[in-house]
């Protein structure tokens, strides 16, 4: 298999599969799309994964499932995510996506969303860690490719069962964890524990992944050396600043390097959704622009326009502002 590399060395394995990098996006329903995970890879993101992928709509061949699930060659490793709460159709639909031809095949058992972990998906999967040790080791038996998972530390605080639930994965064929440092019950609300982070990252062999409260370069840094995690897991703090993965904080970015990647970033998006592309281009093209003063009426103009000759004439304008500004008369100096 051939991978792209974009550190000098393997900075961890999953399982047989070596990763070149310690920064990675993370899967976020509605961003973590081929075309932004082709920006993030090509700025250093060191392996990708697809958004959560329901098994139940792929059963039902939904077609917005499926196109979820395509994926660049470049982007290897890929790792698929799916989610789901009955067991045999769980490993039933792993072992068909395995003739996609992932790399790797991991667990959703972190999204908080009601309307998932309710109906006991996603993090509901945590109440059950027995459950979870039963489709690991069906899928690590069935499955040719890796078995990852993504978790949380509980349900809520009375229930933090992160190591049981750790220690569940790695007894029965997991090769790597990622831990998202909140419980269910908090969503993203107050700080993620690190320390927990760490306590998972202590109790196994396997690779850990720490995610959570990851917004700066200084973030990742004081993670991994906090948790000693194998790598960082990065989602809302690269929604944005895709310039994370090369170790480049949001204000060090220039005018021009924004503007170069919107239009790559849209051109991106209209190759892969087609008319669909501006509608789901203006929530990534809106966090590109700081909510200055200064740049909320452009903010707000990405925000509302309809067709891609809209939005790329208002990135022109934008980077005919940059040009003046770079191009402006210098005030004169007064007494």
């Amino acid at each position: 298999m051939q991978f792209t590399n974009h550190a000098s060395r393997i900075t961890f394995s999953v399982r047989d599969i070596p990763i070149f990098g310690d920064l990675i996006l993370a899967p976020m329903d509605g961003f973590s799309d081929l075309p932004f995970r082709l920006i993030c890879r090509e700025l250093g993101s060191a392996m990708s994964y697809t958004e959560f992928v329901s098994v139940d709509e792929l059963v039902g061949k939904v077609k917005k499932t499926h196109r979820k699930l395509r994926f660049d060659m470049s982007e290897k490793p890929m790792t698929f995510q799916i989610y789901g709460h009955d067991e045999d159709r769980l490993v039933e639909v792993a072992a068909r996506l395995e003739a996609l031809e992932p790399d790797i095949l991991d667990l959703n058992m972190g999204c908080w969303v009601n309307s998932v972990s309710n109906r006991g998906a996603g993090a509901g999967l945590l109440r059950e860690p027995q459950k979870i040790a039963r489709i690991f080791q069906r899928l690590t038996h069935t499955l040719k490719i890796p078995v990852t998972g993504k978790i949380r530390l509980g349900w809520d605080d009375a229930t933090r069962n992160y190591l049981t639930v750790a220690k569940a994965l790695e007894d029965n064929g997991a090769s790597l964890i990622a831990v998202h440092g909140r419980t269910k019950a908090q969503a993203y609300k107050g700080d993620a524990d690190w320390d927990a982070i760490a306590e998972v990252k202590a109790a196994v062999k396997i690779p850990v992944l720490g995610s959570g409260d990851v917004k700066t370069v200084d973030d990742i840094d004081r993670m991994k050396n906090h948790t000693q995690v194998d790598g960082v897991m990065i989602g809302r703090g690269a929604i944005g600043n895709p310039w994370i993965f090369s170790r480049k904080d949001r204000d060090a970015v220039t005018r021009a390097e924004k503007i170069t990647l919107m239009k790559r970033h849209l051109a991106l998006n209209i190759g892969f959704y087609g008319d669909a592309a501006v509608v789901l281009f203006r929530k990534h093209a809106a966090r590109y622009i700081s909510d200055s003063d200064a740049e909320r009426d452009l903010r707000l103009a990405m925000l509302t326009c309809e067709t891609p000759d809209q939005l790329e004439t208002i990135i022109d304008e934008y980077e005919t502002d940059s040009v003046r500004a770079k191009h402006a008369s210098p005030l004169p100096v007064t007494a």
